[in-house]
């Protein structure tokens, strides 16, 4: 009896504080207000959402939090052998899917966005592959040399990706700039467990001390400025030229990584 309410109260705290909800609001809001100001929009009452969330926004928050809460953030109360990549990329591919259904008529180019989003997931799962490890505390910490070309392949496509999934593209009409100028709740949700995620994969996983929370939240907070300046770079190419990045140059690319995936575990069993 004590230890499932030790459990029930460690897992709570996971999704309601850290790296949950509060985690999530609070990093979605600063990574959000810096987008926004970016792009011009500014960041005053008028680039606040004035409605209250929407059913997207709750579907968004719960599949945002299931991720965060898998990460290898330091002092995560989740147990590492519960944490599962699976079921962090399963989550935020599940926000994606609940904007398509959901606001389809709003979303520029779905067919595009889940093309992406298949190759977000290739980028995801792929360090995977060899380790034979689904613990996301496991997949960081691996140091071995074969698979260093592999991680580096599946990082840069991960970054070549998020953009896309984070609508930071452009690839709404010019006329229609709206979500470009408000700070939108949804993608706010996202920037967290998406930008973690990467460091909780790429990186390997930082201690249970201060000097561990400093270090996984700088370099959070430093893809997330990578990420953000890499959407600004698309939007001012235009909408024609990120479209065409992401049809003709992606999906290639995302072959190349496969059968690198593949090729590097047939080669190292």
């Amino acid at each position: 009896m004590i230890q499932t309410l030790t459990a029930l109260t460690t897992h709570s705290l996971a999704l309601l504080i850290y790296p949950g909800l509060i985690t999530v609001m609070v990093f979605g809001a600063a990574a959000e207000s810096a987008w926004t100001w970016l792009g011009g929009g500014g960041v005053s009452r008028r680039a606040l959402p004035r409605r209250r969330p929407t059913p997207v926004v709750v579907t968004v928050a719960l599949g945002s939090i299931l991720a965060a809460v898998q990460l290898a953030a330091p002092f995560n109360p989740v147990p590492t052998d519960e944490r599962s990549v699976v079921i962090a990329a399963v989550a935020l591919a599940f926000t994606a899917w609940a904007e398509l259904a959901l606001t389809i008529e709003h979303v520029p180019a779905p067919g595009v966005t889940l093309l992406v989003q298949f190759c977000w997931l290739l980028s995801v799962l792929g360090p995977a592959v060899q380790p034979e490890s689904l613990q996301p505390q496991v997949l960081g910490n691996v140091l071995v040399p074969g698979l260093v070309p592999v991680k580096l392949a599946c990082g840069f496509l991960y970054l070549l990706c998020l953009p896309a999934l984070l609508r930071l593209w452009p690839l709404a009409a010019p006329s229609d700039r709206r979500g470009r100028q408000r700070i939108d709740l949804a993608r706010a949700l996202c920037w967290f467990p998406y930008t973690g995620l990467f460091v909780t994969l790429f990186f390997t996983p930082s201690p249970d001390d201060l000097a561990g929370i400093a270090r996984f939240v700088g370099l959070t907070l430093a893809f997330t400025a990578v990420v953000i300046a890499a959407g600004w770079a698309l939007d001012r190419r235009g909408a024609a030229i990120a479209r065409g990045m992401y049809v003709r140059v992606v999906p290639p690319y995302a072959a190349i990584v496969l059968a690198l995936v593949v090729g590097t575990s047939i080669l190292m069993r």
